[in-house]
């Protein structure tokens, strides 16, 4: 008699434990990282990390080695007494990441300042000090979104004025 192999290579459904996710397991794994460090960071009395938050933790696909991505608000001015701080305090860290995360190992920590923040703040300070002409429009009373058009604005003579398509928001007097 011959019984088909209880394992059929054809069929690949997953069993019923199985589970299905949308993102990878390094960033689940991330995600979690950073909740069980933060809630450990609270806990942890060093006034060099008062005023720090982590904003991401990156794990490589082994899971030996994990980047926490932190921010602070004394900015890159206190990056190294913050860094002195998580090295000094690490093995208390991952000592709770192994008791708190259920995984086959606990991922070495390193520690680094998160650039995508500082960035991100850099570039809206240099927003911030040169707005541009067309960023620059008001919001009437009724939520409508008005631009200003300037008249030394190029392009403004061919600026048609017809009066049923006009409209009276507009202001073309120049005066902001």
């Amino acid at each position: 008699m011959n019984r088909p192999s209880a394992r059929s290579s054809k069929s690949r459904t997953p069993s019923r434990n199985a589970t299905t996710h949308a993102y990878p397991r390094s960033a689940r794994l991330g995600e979690t990282l950073r909740e069980v460090l933060a809630d450990e960071l609270v806990r942890i009395d060093d006034e060099r990390l008062e005023f720090v938050t982590i904003t991401r933790v990156d794990v490589d696909p082994e899971m030996n080695r994990g980047i926490v991505h932190f921010d602070s608000l004394s900015g890159e001015d206190g990056d190294d007494p913050i860094i002195a701080a998580f090295t000094d305090h690490r093995k208390r860290l991952q000592s709770a990441i192994g008791k708190q995360v259920r995984a086959k190992k606990t991922p070495i920590l390193s520690f680094r300042p998160d650039d995508v923040i500082r960035s991100a703040e850099r570039i809206e300070k240099i927003l911030r000090e040169n707005p541009s002409p067309s960023r620059e429009a008001t919001v009437n009373e009724d939520n409508y979104v008005q631009k200003k058009i300037f008249v030394d604005e190029p392009g403004l003579d061919d600026l048609e004025t017809d009066d049923a398509v006009f409209d009276s928001d507009v202001d073309i007097s120049g005066e902001a």
